[in-house]
């Protein structure tokens, strides 16, 4: 019983989206288009796909080291149920966070989905290799 336990722990539980296919396959289908204005410290981004994004995560990078925030935790225009198809964001004001005077060198915005897996809704964030780079 023990082993079974143990294995069983270290077993991750699938997350699903669209029927049943893993959420991990779907990040290779969305897209999106990010931008920044640095002027007025304004983050766009727009779903020109077919994949809803409930979510984005910013990896901010600095000379210091990096960090990776919720889009959610520093923008409360963010919509609550994310960005259908054909949505378009544009945060307030986040030069505090993002622009190159603050010490900002390089972000990458990170699609984060959700899912199902088989008692609750979960968030899932995208590999890196599914972001887009902003050009600040």
């Amino acid at each position: 019983l023990v082993i079974f336990l143990w294995i069983r722990g270290l077993q991750k539980e699938a997350v699903t989206k669209f029927g049943g296919t893993n959420v991990e396959l779907v990040c290779q289908d969305v897209s999106f288009l990010a931008e920044y204005d640095d002027g007025y410290g304004v983050l766009s981004l727009s779903n020109v796909g077919n994949v809803p994004i409930y979510s984005v995560k910013l990896k901010i990078s600095k000379s210091t080291g990096h960090e990776t925030v919720d889009i959610k935790d520093i923008s409360s225009s963010w919509p609550s149920k994310g960005l259908r198809q054909g949505g378009l964001f544009t945060s307030e004001d986040l030069s505090s966070e993002l622009s190159l005077s603050s010490g900002t060198e390089e972000v990458e915005v990170i699609p984060v989905l959700l899912g199902r897996s088989e008692s609750e809704e979960k968030a899932h964030s995208c590999d890196d290799k599914y972001g887009q780079e902003l050009v600040l």
